[in-house]
Order: structure tokens, then C-alpha cells, then sequence
């Protein structure tokens, strides 16, 4: 749906100021069928709903008398360093919101430069995307296929085209059921678009989702490429722990932006269990919920190396392309930068744990 143009003599509507001004500009600008995709979470969006509103709930303890010129954003991690800890998490099909779709998504990475999560159900293969962005800090996101040769074949096209890291989600055996999908009727693509990663010969092969992959699979991914294998979907501690054990570079706490298994905790919430289980042997990074340069404090005070943000990119891209996923970036970025000055912290690896209160019980 093209967005509406401004009447004669008018200035157009005013730019979005906030995250969630965004999201709200490319709700009126999206098909309703895509948007409710894009926002949409499993079964009764519980965790989708808990993922922002844990956020909510801690409090920032600011120091003072500690003044820095200007904070220090920048961050270092397996695979790629980013000016700021606020990475693009993978999220699938952005030519939904945006005829270039990934391409405008990595121009607004570059231009932030900070690291793009390239998802493999990108509607623009990855090599295009790095084709068109020669500048771009990208990492692949993968779910091993359980024809582990395809899922070679991936590898070597993320190789290919200079990816920095593999991002093997592994929250996903089997797909969950997204209640606005399925009442819209939203199974496939529209025609003309597909899954260009999973291009085949002459075929596209659907993404299959398996309950048989197991922590073998992982063990064989380090295998096959030298590349750092960043875990995503990790939530127990004890699965943290055998992911060191297997040659992970690097854990994501991530609970699907809430659209796998309803009624799972709040990233935010099981943060501090999975950094300590990792005590230190790996960067813990963090999406989920994340719409406020105070969030990015709160979670980096938690133990995470970084965050990564997936709908609000989309709705900077819904609203506006590549200018709304690159004005979004800044906001966060001015965010972060207000927030840890307030907070009295001369860099993002000054946050400290005690810096993040939890409200009492009321009991």
C-alpha cells in the first residue's frame, strides 16, 4: 500500500520522534495483512507483550559527578565491531514493507555502522544485499536444514559474501502458530517475492523446520566454516553452558520477539541467569522488546555485550525505506548517548549490574 502524499500547500506529516511513533506511521502505511505479520506474536502474544513490558518494570540508578565529554558506544564482538551496541537483529521478508526491502536495511546499517543480521528468509539473497552495500557489516542468520548439504550451500553463500558471523537461530523445531496469520489467511509470500537465500538451481526450497536438529548439528557447523557461530534463542542456563562446550563464538538471549512458544519469560528477565552461566567466555547479546536508549542501558548494565532490534527497523522501513530504518538507528544512538550521560557513565562497558533495580514484591 503506498503511502498517502501530502496535500497541496501542506508540509506532510510530522517525523516520527520515537520508536514507537514509527511503528505507528508504518501501521498506516503497510497492508494491514503485513503489518499484523510483522507485529504479531504466537499463540496469545503473552511473551510478546511481556518482552516490552519487563523493560518497564527496572529502574535505572544513576551515578554522579563522573562527567565524560562524550560517552563511548562502540562495541567489539566476534565476527565484527559496531559503533554503537545496537545491532539489526534478523527479521524476515522486508520487501513487505519496502520495494528495496534488505537493501534499504543494510544502507541504514552501513550508514549507522553498526552489523546487520541478514535473515534466510530475506527477500533479497545475501549476496545482493553486500552486492549493493559494499560497505555494510553483515552476519547471516540460519536455521540448520536438516539436509545438511543445502544448509553447506548456505554457509558458502554467506562466506561468499563476507559475512562476518553465523546467527543459528535455534528456538524454532517446529513453527509456531501466529493467530494473525492465520486469521488473515498469510501463508506464503505475494507473487513475485520469495526466500532468494533458499534458491535452488531453479527451484526455491521452502525453510524447513525440524524437532530432529541437535546440538550435532552445531558441532558440525563449526566443521565446515571458520566462521564465529553465534547462537540465537538461548534462554536456560544449562543450554548456554553446552553451547561453550560446542564451539559457540557467542549466545543471543532471545525468545523469537515472542513468536515462537507463548508464555516464555522476558529476555530481559533471564538475562542475568545466562551471563552468569557463561561467566565470561562468551559475549552475551540480547533482542526483545528493546524500543528506548534506556532499555540498551538496562540491558547492557545486565550483563549484555549488545542488543539487537527487529520490528522497529521494519517500521522505520515501512514508514519511510531506508530514511525510516536510518532515522530510527539515530534515534536510539542520541538515546544511548543521553541516557548514559545522565547515568554518569563515560562508556557502554561501565554499566554494572547495580546500576538496574527491580521492583520490590508486593507480598
Amino acid at each position: 500500500m503506498p503511502p498517502s502524499s501530502p496535500r497541496p500547500g501542506s508540509a506532510g506529516p510530522p517525523t516520527p520522534a520515537s520508536l514507537r511513533e514509527y511503528e505507528a506511521a508504518a501501521r498506516e502505511r503497510l497492508d494491514p495483512v503485513h503489518y499484523d505479520y510483522f507485529a504479531g506474536g504466537a499463540g496469545d502474544e503473552v511473551t510478546l507483550r511481556a518482552n516490552e513490558a519487563a523493560f518497564g518494570r527496572l529502574a535505572l540508578l544513576p551515578r554522579v559527578l563522573r562527567g565524560a565529554e562524550k560517552p563511548e558506544l562502540g562495541v567489539t564482538l566476534p565476527g565484527g565491531s559496531a559503533s554503537m551496541p545496537v545491532l539489526v537483529a534478523p527479521t524476515a521478508f522486508h520487501r513487505l514493507a519496502d520495494p528495496e526491502g534488505e537493501r534499504a536495511t543494510a544502507r541504514a546499517a552501513a550508514a549507522a555502522e553498526t552489523i546487520m543480521m541478514v535473515s534466510m528468509a530475506s527477500t533479497v539473497a545475501v549476496g545482493d544485499i553486500a552486492a549493493a552495500v559494499p560497505g555494510a557489516r553483515l552476519w547471516f542468520q540460519l536455521f540448520v536444514q536438516p539436509d545438511m548439504a543445502f544448509t553447506e550451500t548456505l554457509v558458502r553463500r554467506a562466506e561468499a559474501a563476507g559475512c562476518g558471523a553465523l546467527v543459528v537461530t535455534v528456538d524454532s523445531p517446529v513453527f509456531g502458530t501466529r493467530r494473525r496469520d492465520e486469521r488473515n489467511g498469510f501463508h506464503d509470500l505475494p507473487d513475485g517475492l520469495c526466500c532468494e537465500n533458499m534458491r535452488d538451481g531453479d527451484r526455491v526450497r521452502p525453510i524447513e523446520f525440524s524437532p530432529a536438529i541437535t546440538w550435532a548439528h552445531i558441532a558440525r557447523l563449526t566443521e565446515i566454516t571458520t566462521l564465529p557461530i553465534v547462537l540465537k534463542g538461548v534462554l536456560h542456563p544449562s543450554d548456554a553452558r553446552t553451547a561453550l562446550d560446542h564451539g559457540v563464538s557467542a549466545l543471543i538471549v532471545s525468545n523469537h520477539g515472542g513468536r515462537q512458544l507463548d508464555t516464555i519469560p522476558a529476555t530481559v528477565d533471564v538475562l542475568p541467569e545466562i551471563v552468569a552461566a557463561v561467566g565470561g567466555a562468551a559475549p552475551v547479546l540480547l533482542d526483545g522488546g528493546v524500543r528506548r536508549g534506556t532499555d540498551v542501558l538496562k540491558a547492557l548494565a545486565l550483563g549484555a555485550a549488545a542488543v539487537a532490534i527487529g520490528r522497529p527497523v521494519v517500521w522505520g522501513l515501512g514508514a519511510d525505506g531506508s530514511r525510516g530504518a536510518v532515522r530510527v538507528l539515530e534515534l536510539l544512538r542520541a538515546e544511548v548517548e543521553e541516557a548514559l550521560a545522565l547515568c554518569g557513565v563515560a562508556a557502554v562497558h561501565d554499566l554494572e549490574p547495580g546500576m538496574v533495580r527491580r521492583p520490590r514484591p508486593s507480598w
